[in-house]
């Protein structure tokens, strides 16, 4: 699935399970950090903007879901992060549970474009190559259940924004976020009103 499908899914985990903004935003990273190893991608096109050549996508393809979808990742990264939590058993409980959702819903929605562009993962990498889990049913990454699932947890975060007063954007910055989440507020007393009045 896409990074922001994962963002979304992770904060809505968080927000679900703990009760502070910087154990919310540990949670939500632990869930998007695998993603992290994909970063080859910007490599890859420096390399071909530089040279002049075709990109290849070498280093994605090489190092994306290998370096970080797999145990010894989820162990290191939700290590690192339960170091900065207020409350570091809820941070570490539910960052290896984001962690492995988005192991999960790569495995369920991460294909390319063709029937034999599947993404495994390699869940003892880089340590050990097996076990390897792959699914030959696998959504397209761009497929409409792909974006069915990003627009419910899209709708389902910006319900609870207007509810809890907090939204997603929180994770990048606290005050954008109050502003944010007062704009929908503002959208959603409007069509409230409106509705009323019919």
């Amino acid at each position: 699935m896409s990074p922001l499908t994962h963002f979304l899914g992770s904060w809505l985990v968080a927000t679900a399970t703990t009760g502070n903004p910087r154990d919310r935003k540990l949670v939500t990273l632990a869930g998007i950090i695998p993603d992290a190893d994909g970063l080859g991608m910007l490599a890859d096109v420096g390399i071909g903007f530089v040279s002049g050549k075709e990109v290849t996508f070498y280093y994605y393809q090489e190092f994306h879901h290998l370096l970080l979808h797999g145990w010894p990742a989820a162990l290191v990264i939700v290590a690192l992060l339960a170091g900065f939590a207020q409350n570091r058993t809820r941070v570490v409980i539910f960052g290896l549970f984001t962690f492995h959702l988005h192991m999960v819903c790569d495995l369920i929605g991460s294909r390319g474009p063709s029937l034999s562009d599947l993404w495994p993962i390699c869940y003892s990498e880089p340590l050990f190559r097996h076990p390897i889990w792959i699914w030959k049913g696998q959504w397209r990454l761009d497929g409409w259940q792909n974006q069915m699932v990003f627009l419910a947890v899209f709708v389902l975060a910006l319900r609870l924004a207007t509810k809890r007063g907090y939204s997603f954007v929180e994770v990048l910055n606290p005050r954008l976020d109050s502003i944010f989440v007062g704009v929908l507020r503002k959208w959603r007393d409007r069509f409230q009103a409106r509705k009323v009045a019919d």
